[in-house]
């Protein structure tokens, strides 16, 4: 169990504040336990994606896991995440040459794995290589030497693990939607995890297959809807970000940090929500909450959860 810094408050008074604003998932159980002043959150995980996105409260969402204490995309920083409470843990997937589907954020082996050691050469591309092959590499000691022999798990294992205590958030880098769709179909969580993109025109796709999946929509995109490339303009979230949006079926907007009061509000109108990354900063994270943003993407789990005790803290 993860420990936070929560010795500003005593045990009692902390689950007074989560208490405050503890997620309203239509009857779904959240149970909290406190601990020496420490607490998970364990999600029921057959509640369903639209479910999980209604919370009354803004959700704190795990970026390639508990990044800031263990190897990105790995089991081991998905499982940090869990014990710390995350209503959602992300996470990212390429295709292998063998066509497999794997929990990497580069398209590049070079910078989480020993691949430059094992193979002599350098900038190797996942696509160049099995899932076999990848999954020999060490993707843990790059980050600490007690997480030697951590493998890259394919995206199969990644939700076995995740889908045990909290909700998966994917993040397609590359391929098509088909094989994502036949995945979580052969595995019964169509609607039970969310699928983003910077890809629009990949996400309007993945609706047009399977409309009751939950996407977003990763701002500003890399392809709008109609496959081209986004004219020039600004990338703070506006309404004409948000028209383009709507056309991939999306419900969420999971923008960077330029977004404003009056776009939040804009999206709340039409029914979407807002997300934010990657925040690891408590002033930040309040600037963002007093726009309304409804969920928050970070490193650093624990110090989300804090913030969000000490804004209940604030208000009593």
């Amino acid at each position: 169990m993860l420990q936070l810094d929560v010795d500003f408050y005593s045990k009692q008074r902390a689950a007074v504040q989560f208490k405050r604003f503890q997620p309203c998932f239509f009857g779904t159980a959240l149970a909290i336990v406190l601990s020496s002043g420490a607490f998970v959150m364990k999600a029921d995980t057959n509640v369903s994606a639209l479910n999980m996105i209604a919370s009354k409260r803004p959700l704190v969402i795990g970026h390639r896991g508990y990044w800031q204490f263990a190897p990105e995309n790995t089991l081991p920083s998905f499982k940090l995440a869990m014990a710390a409470g995350a209503d959602l843990v992300e996470l990212d997937y390429h295709h292998t040459k063998d066509g497999k589907l794997i929990v990497i954020h580069d398209s590049e082996l070079d910078r989480t794995t020993d691949a430059t050691n094992r193979w002599p050469q350098k900038r190797i591309k996942i696509a160049s290589k099995t899932a076999a092959e990848i999954q020999s590499l060490d993707a843990g000691s790059w980050f600490d030497a007690k997480y030697a022999g951590t493998k890259v798990p394919l995206l199969a294992e990644a939700l076995d693990t995740i889908q045990q205590g909290s909700v998966t958030l994917i993040e397609r880098k590359d391929g098509e939607p088909a094989e994502c769709i036949k995945l979580l179909r052969n595995k019964d969580l169509i609607n039970k995890v969310v699928v983003q993109a910077f890809d629009w025109e990949y996400l309007r796709e993945f609706h047009e297959l399977e409309p009751q999946q939950v996407l977003g929509a990763l701002g500003p995109p890399t392809l709008l809807p109609d496959g081209k490339k986004p004219s020039r303009r600004g990338k703070e979230l506006s309404a004409v970000w948000l028209d383009d949006l709507q056309k991939t079926g999306a419900k969420v907007a999971v923008w960077s940090q330029q977004v404003s009061k009056d776009a939040v509000q804009l999206a709340h109108e039409r029914g979407l929500k807002v997300w934010v990354y990657t925040i690891n900063d408590s002033a930040l994270a309040r600037r963002l909450l007093d726009m309304g943003v409804d969920g928050l993407i970070t490193n650093n789990i624990s110090l989300i959860w804090k913030t969000l005790a000490l804004r209940s803290n604030s208000a009593l």
